[in-house]
């Protein structure tokens, strides 16, 4: 039997991984599965060390804050690899923890797949050293990525982005319709305020402002996205003043899909948002310091993934002061007035689902840790 460990750091992160521990487990049923990881991984098997729920924080000083648990994780893992060594090690993003777990695992020999790799291109270009010192194999969701990659000699792959074969609508309108007891005649907006805490708390009392402000308009339906890794209690709390006035849904895809706009934290939803092509407005906030911070080290122009992917301003970014009630209501007027600026936005949101491919990110990324696998045994018989 042959122990894999994945690291993932959030709830994209276990949705990802667990297509791939579901591709892997089709393909070889003498794997063991450990490591840290979500609720979609444990339900195929995964043993989980520690939760996701408790890596979700974002910001630099948000990640200081929490430094005494990220050391009680490398502790744990450094004793887990020394009684239970792993065939391999799979990372995915969350390159702050996991570049640790990769010199624990360096150190002992153990082959790394590093899949989602960090976004060098964004702001630290210096880490791409980094990998090509640590890492075995590096798994690129972007086209671009790979050519960065092999300038400096890094065995990497484009396996192809992962929403690709996640997005999947498996409600009908109608059916969307019913089951959130909604109101077909009035237009919808859709708000995806993150899967983080630390995000809820700084962007959603965002959305319920808006909410607020737009529900005296009485001609939309309210929808907001909540996530199950984030702590309800607090969720709750903040949208208490308008929980008459939205529909909470668990359904993401077809509320993006069949909503008139949509109103996103930066991020992975940004991009799936784009992929599907339903206009979008992208809201980012975050502490001050952190926020100071990252304008220093971010060498990109735009934050939003769409934005990035097709190298010009398609959706509107509000950040941080900007990230307002006023600019938000301001944004969505724009989108529901101006016909031709509505038309442009989604032909070129179009465009994404052409750069993304039609490449099986779960199955490309399997096939590897496998031949990683194999090329290991090999090594290990020739000693």
């Amino acid at each position: 039997m042959k122990n894999i460990f994945i690291s993932v750091g959030e709830s994209s992160g276990d949705i990802h991984a667990a297509r791939i521990i579901f591709a892997l487990q089709k393909k070889n049923t003498n794997l063991q599965f450990y490591g840290i990881g979500g609720k979609e991984m444990t339900k195929l098997g995964f043993n989980t060390l520690f939760p996701i729920q408790k890596f979700s924080v974002m910001g630099f000083v948000e990640v200081v804050k929490h430094l005494p648990f990220f050391k009680t994780v490398i502790k744990k893992i450094k004793l887990e690899f020394q009684e239970r060594k792993p065939s391999l090690v799979i990372l995915i993003d969350y390159p702050g923890l996991n570049f640790q777990i990769a010199k624990i695992a360096h150190k002992l020999n153990i082959p790394i797949l590093y899949y989602i790799t960090p976004q060098v291109w964004a702001w630290n270009k210096r880490r791409v050293y980094k990998i090509k010192k640590l890492v075995t194999k590096s798994a690129v969701i972007f086209p671009f990525e790979k050519e960065l990659f092999q300038d400096i000699g890094i065995d990497v792959e484009f396996v192809g982005h992962p929403i690709v074969e996640e997005i999947e609508f498996k409600l009908s309108k109608e059916e969307f319709i019913s089951k959130y007891n909604l109101r077909n005649d009035k237009k919808w907006l859709a708000f995806l305020p993150g899967s983080r805490n630390i995000e809820i708390k700084k962007i959603l009392p965002q959305f319920v402002n808006t909410i607020s402000v737009l529900s005296k308009r009485d001609k939309y339906q309210f929808l907001l996205s909540i996530s199950d890794t984030v702590d309800k209690n607090i969720f709750l709390k903040i949208i208490d003043s308008i929980r008459g006035k939205i529909s909470l849904v668990t359904d993401v895809y077809e509320m993006i899909k069949y909503s008139d706009v949509v109103i996103s934290k930066s991020g992975t939803s940004t991009l799936q948002t784009g992929f599907i092509g339903t206009p979008l407005i992208i809201v980012y906030k975050t502490s001050f310091i952190s926020y100071l911070i990252g304008r220093y080290f971010v060498k990109i122009k735009y934050i939003g993934l769409p934005n990035i992917m097709l190298g010009k301003s398609i959706v509107p970014e509000l950040i941080q002061n900007n990230a307002n009630p006023e600019q938000i209501i301001k944004e969505i007027d724009k989108i529901e007035n101006d016909k031709i600026y509505r038309e442009q936005m989604i032909t070129e949101l179009s465009r994404i689902r052409n750069l993304l491919g039609n490449k099986t990110a779960s199955e490309n990324v399997a096939h590897i840790c496998l031949e990683l696998i194999n090329e290991t045994n090999r090594s290990e018989d020739i000693k």
